[in-house]
C-alpha cells in the first residue's frame, strides 16, 4: 500500500483501482549465483590420527556448502580432484541436483593419489566464464599452486577451506614413530620423544600457516580453518558473518 515518500512512478494503477487504494510495485532483485565446490579427494584426505579421517569432514562441509546454495536458488557445480581432475559436475539448481553432487563426493574412488591444486583452478577459470563464488575444500598440502590462486582469486570469489587434523599441528610424545606419506608412499622414523622434534615440527608448521595467511591477505582472499576434531559450523558461520558486515561497509 503507499505510503508517504514512495515513489508515485512505482504506483500499480490497475491494482489501486480494484483495491480502491493507492498500491506501489515493490521490486526484489533477482539474484542468480554460482556456487562452485572444488574438492580435494588426495590421499591425505583419508588421514585421521584423532578423529575421523579428513575425507569425511571435506564431505560433510561440502554438502553443508551445496543446501546452504540452493536454498539461495543458487546453481551448484562440481569439481573434484586429487593430482588431476577427477570429476566435473556442471552447475544447476534444484534439490535433485545437489543430491547428485553430494553422491558424488560420498562415491568418489579416484585414481590419483596426490594433490594438484593447480588443476583444479585451471578447470574453473576452463568451465565458469561468469564470475562464481568458489570454495576450495581442502587440507591445502600442496605446492607451487600461488600463480594459479593469483589468477582465480582475481575472476572468482574464491574461498579455501582448509581441513586440518590435530595431530598435524602437534607431533604426540609417543616415542620411536614411523610415518608414512599417504600420496607417495614414503616412510621416515622420527624420535617424537624428543622434544626438539616436536618443537622444531610445531615451527615449521607455524611458518607455513603464516606464509598462506600472508597470501591469502594479498590476495584479499577470503579464507577459514576447520579441525576434524571440533565443531566446523561455528568457524564457517563467523566466515560468513564477517563478510556480510563487509559487503555491507561495516568493516
Amino acid at each position: 500500500q503507499y505510503q508517504a515518500g514512495d515513489d508515485v512512478r512505482f504506483i500499480d494503477w490497475n491494482v489501486s483501482a480494484r483495491m480502491n487504494d493507492a498500491y506501489v510495485k515493490v521490486f526484489t532483485e533477482e539474484r542468480e549465483m554460482t556456487v562452485m565446490l572444488l574438492v580435494d579427494l588426495s590421499a591425505s584426505e583419508r588421514f585421521g590420527a584423532v578423529a575421523r579421517p579428513k575425507v569425511e569432514t571435506v564431505a560433510e562441509v561440502s554438502a553443508l556448502l551445496a543446501f546452504s546454495a540452493i536454498k539461495n536458488n543458487d546453481r551448484v557445480g562440481l569439481i573434484l580432484f586429487t593430482d588431476r581432475v577427477e570429476r566435473y559436475v556442471p552447475p544447476k539448481k534444484g534439490k535433485g541436483h545437489v543430491m547428485r553432487v553430494v553422491t558424488e563426493i560420498l562415491n568418489a574412488r579416484p585414481e590419483g593419489r596426490g594433490t594438484d591444486v593447480n588443476a583444479a583452478l585451471d578447470m574453473l577459470g576452463g568451465v565458469q566464464r561468469r564470475r562464481s563464488v568458489a570454495f576450495l575444500v581442502s587440507d591445502l598440502i600442496a605446492s607451487d599452486w600461488e600463480r594459479s590462486l593469483r589468477i582465480a582469486s582475481a575472476r572468482h570469489d574464491l574461498i579455501p577451506i582448509q581441513v586440518v587434523d590435530p595431530r598435524e599441528e602437534e607431533l604426540p610424545d609417543v616415542g620411536l614413530a614411523l610415518v608414512e606419506d599417504l600420496e607417495s608412499g614414503e616412510t621416515l622414523e622420527i624420535d617424537t620423544s624428543d622434544p626438539r622434534v616436536r618443537a622444531a615440527f610445531v615451527t615449521r608448521v607455524g611458518k607455513e600457516r603464516a606464509r598462506r595467511e600472508q597470501l591469502f591477505g594479498r590476495l584479499g582472499v577470503d579464507h577459514v580453518v576447520v579441525h576434524t576434531d571440533r565443531d566446523y559450523v561455528r568457524p564457517l558461520g563467523e566466515l560468513f558473518r564477517r563478510r556480510q558486515r563487509r559487503m555491507k561497509g561495516y568493516g
